[in-house]
């Protein structure tokens, strides 16, 4: 399909992360996914196939259940979403910033990474929609008790949902990231709402305290993204990535920092886009180098 991305995976086991950074080993999972690339008008959509087999398991230690995607069974997804991008400015890119002339003669000098090479102010709004169909049976999770007892917990899932979603980004960049110091500035803030419903009972339980429903708020509640990057010296940047989850319940569960990821990366000018990045998670106490061909 043109203007497509037609996506195949399966993995006997894979290992998927939820919102809280936690680890959920699942021993069968197959999906099929076709999402349309991004166009002009801002309309997109993406609709998917995937199968779930066995109990997940935690691969860390948690005090929760898992996620109700990763339970076993059958699961159909469609999302239609509209994107709209609005420049407050832009200083776009000249032949003078590819091209210095010195006393030797001229040179190219091309940006250290093509996607940060314009300073601008924008702001971004993305609002769309999920239907989602689960088949198979009603999934269940077994423990065992501090008295030794083995208990059986039951959860049932709609078998037909949807919701509405919803997202607003704002950025801001200072420096064509092309001279060897003080050339890269950049400040993104992203709020996203994965569910409207849940998020309006979520207040709604808030208003009436009702505490048994305090764990299925957190789920629901936005999120509020920052990226902060900084150049350090020529192709060297220093990159904070922080989440944190905005609850209007006080209290433990309150609104807190989810991750926070601290790195640094080395941007290749002859891959365009290309970067060399070492990150490290202090709340998962995780860290790894990547070699990233591409990245937007």
């Amino acid at each position: 399909l043109l203007s497509h991305d037609i996506t195949l995976e399966a993995a006997w086991p894979q290992l998927f992360i939820d919102h809280k950074a936690q680890y959920w080993d699942v021993p069968e999972s197959v999906s099929l996914n076709v999402a349309s690339l991004a166009s002009d008008s801002g309309l997109r959509y993406r609709f998917g196939i995937q199968k779930k087999g066995g109990q997940p398991e935690s691969a860390n230690a948690i005090d929760g259940e898992p996620p109700a995607a990763l339970m076993p069974g059958l699961c159909a997804k469609a999302a239609f979403s509209y994107e709209q991008r609005k420049d407050m400015w832009r200083n776009k890119e000249t032949k003078e910033d590819l091209i210095i002339k010195t006393d030797k003669g001229s040179f190219w000098r091309p940006a250290y990474d093509v996607c940060l090479r314009e300073p601008h102010a924008a702001i971004s709004t993305i609002i769309g929609t999920c239907v989602a169909w689960f088949g198979g049976k009603e999934s269940s999770m077994a423990g065992e008790s501090q008295d030794g007892r083995i208990a059986v917990n039951t959860k049932k899932r709609s078998p037909l949902s949807a919701d509405l979603f919803g997202s607003i980004c704002c950025t801001v960049q200072h420096g064509k990231f092309r001279r060897i110091f003080a050339d890269l500035t950049r400040v993104d803030a992203r709020l996203d709402i994965s569910s409207v419903s849940g998020l309006a009972k979520s207040i709604l339980n808030t208003f009436s305290r009702n505490s048994a429903s305090s764990a299925d708020n957190l789920v629901f509640s936005p999120r509020l993204n920052f990226i902060l990057q900084q150049q350090v010296l020529g192709p060297i940047v220093f990159r904070v990535d922080s989440k944190y989850l905005l609850d209007a319940a006080s209290g433990k569960d309150g609104s807190h920092m989810e991750d926070v990821i601290y790195s640094l990366s080395y941007s290749l000018r002859l891959l365009r886009s290309g970067k060399v990045v070492a990150w490290y998670s202090p709340k998962r106490k995780e860290g790894m180098i990547e070699l990233r061909l591409f990245e937007f």
